[in-house]
């Protein structure tokens, strides 16, 4: 069985602000990027636009437990919910399926401050190390750590009661977590599930990690493709939700289509030099004949190699018309390719384009391309 899944329901927060108005404005060239180079300098950040939170997490003890980027993942998701016309619908509710792409929960950053600070000095570093984390780490900490809390955040805020999945791994994380929610509908083993991602990219410790790593860049903000002087990502905060449905069961509601995802194909290469391109042509080919002039939305990272090759491979496309997703709301780790695919969506929404197709290769690992149609 391969059925036509569309997708009925977009839920889009970042640095531009939320709704599928505001970044279709952002697609068509109409937004400039929002970049605060000063907060966490040397390293820009594109900062989420503030939230009305009490309009999608109407409770503020929901609010007061969650961490920024469950909380952006919740709104996010609300929003999808709205737009798909299923928040007030319980029985839809009790059947959906949620999946989501994140990572690790927030640091407490005064704590590890002082216990780095400490080590400096410390006879016994092993020793001082246990000792500290033992006895200044509260329990809670951990439990806010884990990645599966926004998936069951997402349900006790909106009355989800259905299955839920959630996927750790950075980029590739988001990617297989739309390509399972689609083979999932596609073959007939669900009907309606919610999936995206959530990142919060104002976090010193995320930003000491990728620093660490060498992907982060330096300086001002430059667009994605365009950063040979100094490649690195440029972190984004942002979340998108999609509700994707059976074609046969959204029509019977009445619902509308934003668009139709045909196909989701992913990958791991090894990262020798030259395989991200022929991986991702290798993808490409997959999904078969591509329209000239369509759409390529690319979640590229922007570091050094790898995107020039994603570029490559993008450059195949018969005609395309090219947009970084990093050039708008910045790089979102886990939710780059569900916010790179909800823009797709959004587009072909607002009339942009007729055909859409969405790369991503992963700052570290990973591949992963989409392809969407008009419905």
């Amino acid at each position: 069985m391969q059925r036509d899944v569309v997708i009925t329901g977009i839920g889009l927060a970042s640095s531009l602000g939320e709704g599928i108005e505001t970044h279709a404005a952002a697609l068509a060239g109409n937004t400039a990027p929002v970049v605060d180079t000063a907060s966490f300098a040397p390293y820009p950040v594109h900062p989420l636009k503030a939230l009305e939170l009490d309009r999608q997490i109407p409770k503020k003890s929901d609010q007061r437990q969650m961490e920024p980027w469950q909380r952006l993942g919740v709104y996010a998701a609300g929003l999808a919910l709205d737009g798909a016309g299923l928040k007030e619908d319980a029985e839809a509710k009790s059947v959906l399926q949620v999946i989501v792409a994140a990572g690790g929960g927030e640091r407490d950053h005064a704590v590890d401050g002082a216990i780095l600070t400490g080590l400096r000095g410390a006879n016994a570093p092993g020793s001082f190390l246990n000792e500290r984390l033992m006895g200044d780490l509260r329990p809670t900490l951990f439990l806010a750590q884990l990645s599966n809390l926004l998936a069951g955040n997402i349900g006790i805020v909106h009355g989800i009661t259905g299955a839920s999945r959630t996927f750790m791994g950075e980029e590739q994380a988001g990617v297989d977590a739309i390509r399972t929610a689609h083979a999932r509908i596609a073959s007939g083993q669900a009907e309606v599930m919610l999936v995206g991602g959530s990142y919060n990219a104002e976090r010193r410790d995320m930003l000491l990690l990728f620093e660490l790593g060498g992907y982060l860049r330096k300086g001002d903000f430059a667009p994605v493709f365009d950063r040979d002087d100094a490649p690195g990502l440029i972190a984004g905060s942002a979340s998108a939700f999609l509700v994707l449905e059976s074609a046969e069961r959204a029509a019977a509601r009445g619902a509308r289509a934003h668009a139709r995802l045909d196909r989701v194909v992913a990958t791991r290469s090894k990262r020798q030099p030259g395989t991200v391109e022929t991986t991702l042509r290798s993808l490409l080919a997959d999904l078969g004949t591509v329209s000239p002039g369509a759409l390529a939305i690319s979640a590229a990272a922007g570091v050094a190699r790898i995107t020039a090759e994603e570029a490559a491979a993008i450059a195949t496309l018969p005609q395309a018309r090219r947009i970084a997703t990093g050039d708008l709301v910045g790089h979102a780790v886990e939710a780059a390719f569900p916010v790179s695919v909800a823009l797709a969506a959004a587009a072909l929404s607002t009339g942009q384009a007729q055909e859409a197709v969405v790369t991503g290769a992963g700052h570290w690992r990973g591949e992963g391309v989409a392809h969407l149609v008009k419905a």
